[in-house]
C-alpha cells in the first residue's frame, strides 16, 4: 500500500510536468501546437506572422545566414501543400549536413496534427552544401520523407532572444513544480484528521481519480491564459 502511494505521487508530479513539457509522440496532450507559436517559445526570436514571412523581417533585425547553429529558426519556403511555409528551431548540429530539429505540426502523431516533434533528424542535401534544400524525418515511415523542401536560410538567435527563450522554459518548469506541490497538498487535504496509518494510506489512494482531475483543470486552465 506504501509503495502504490508513492508511486501515486510520483506520477502526479510527472503528469503536472508533461502538461507542460512537450515531448515526442504525443506532445501536450489535448493541444494543437502550429509550428509559428512554438518556434518563437523556444527560440526567444520575436517575430510573429506566417512561417514563410519570418525571413524577410528578419533581415536587419537578427542576423541570419546558411549555416545551423543550435537555437536558430531554419525557414522553409512556401510549397504547393504547404502554403504558409515552415518554421523549425535546430536543436544539435551533428555533422556538416545533418542536424537535429524540434518543430510543431509536421509529421502527424498517432493520426493527428498539430504535434511536436524533438530532435528529429533533418538532412542537406543541397548540391551546394547551403542547407537551400533538406529532407525532413516523417514520423509515419520512421524516417527521413520522400519529399525535398526548399529553405531560405537560418535566423540566429542574439542575446535577448537567447534570455527570452531561458526564461520561458524557467516559468513553464516552476509552473509544473507549483502544480506538482498544489496536487501534493491536495492529496494531503484529502485524508481526514485522525485516522490511522492504513486508513490514511487506502484514502490517499483511492482519491487518485480525483487529485488527477484537479492536475487536469489546472493545467486548462493555465493552458487558456
Amino acid at each position: 500500500m506504501l509503495k502504490r502511494t508513492r508511486t501515486l505521487l510520483g506520477s502526479l508530479a510527472v503528469a503536472a510536468v508533461m502538461s507542460l513539457v512537450p515531448t515526442v509522440g504525443g506532445a501536450l496532450a489535448d493541444t494543437y501546437w502550429q509550428c509559428v507559436p512554438f518556434a518563437r517559445l523556444i527560440s526567444g526570436i520575436q517575430i510573429f506572422g506566417d512561417a514563410y514571412t519570418w525571413w524577410q523581417q528578419a533581415i536587419g533585425k537578427y542576423d541570419v545566414g546558411f549555416q545551423p547553429k543550435a537555437g536558430a529558426v531554419l525557414c522553409f519556403k512556401p510549397t504547393e501543400r504547404m502554403r504558409l511555409g515552415h518554421v523549425a528551431v535546430v536543436s544539435d548540429v551533428l555533422t556538416d549536413r545533418i542536424v537535429q530539429i524540434t518543430h510543431a505540426n509536421w509529421s502527424p502523431i498517432e493520426g493527428s496534427r498539430g504535434k511536436v516533434e524533438k530532435d528529429v533528424t533533418l538532412v542537406d542535401v543541397s548540391p551546394e552544401g547551403n542547407w537551400s534544400q533538406v529532407k525532413v524525418w516523417y514520423d509515419p515511415s520512421r524516417d527521413l520523407g520522400g519529399s525535398t523542401y526548399q529553405t531560405y536560410g537560418f535566423i540566429y538567435q542574439d542575446t535577448k532572444a537567447k534570455i527570452i527563450a531561458a526564461s520561458g522554459l524557467a516559468g513553464a518548469e516552476n509552473t509544473a513544480i507549483a502544480m506538482a506541490q498544489n496536487a501534493a497538498n491536495h492529496m494531503a487535504s484529502a485524508v481526514r484528521p485522525g485516522s490511522g496509518p492504513l486508513s490514511m494510506l487506502s484514502q490517499a489512494a483511492d482519491s487518485t481519480d480525483r487529485i488527477a482531475a484537479l492536475i487536469a483543470k489546472a493545467a486548462h486552465g493555465d493552458a487558456s491564459n
